[in-house]
């Protein structure tokens, strides 16, 4: 892993450490939060490479339009309703719960 990637990689983590419980991100939110706009897709690999013991909070990030992409999606789902984030047909309201830093 070059320095530069794992640059990257540190500040994303550190976008979604910030995240607070009952709120969510977009991925393309993240990315212009970790200074790499236009990366969204980045954000994802990233994410999903971190350890399944992770204390990171990866949960709280949901696509554009609300909708769980991760492959563990029960899992995903059941940690946001844990905090009190409901989705309806499965989407998550980002009028209601998106993070606004």
């Amino acid at each position: 892993m070059s320095e530069q990637t794992s640059q990257v990689e540190h500040r994303v983590w550190q976008v979604v450490r910030e995240i607070p419980p009952g709120r969510v991100a977009t991925y393309g939110q993240v990315a212009k939060l970790a200074g790499i706009p236009s990366h969204a897709r980045l954000v994802g690999r990233i994410l999903s490479h971190l350890p399944a013991a992770t204390a990171l909070p990866w949960h709280r990030v949901i696509n554009a339009a609300g909708k769980i992409t991760h492959p563990g999606a029960e899992r995903q789902l059941d940690r946001l309703a844990a905090e009190g984030v409901i989705p309806v047909s499965g989407r998550v309201s980002l009028r209601q719960y998106q993070w606004q830093p």
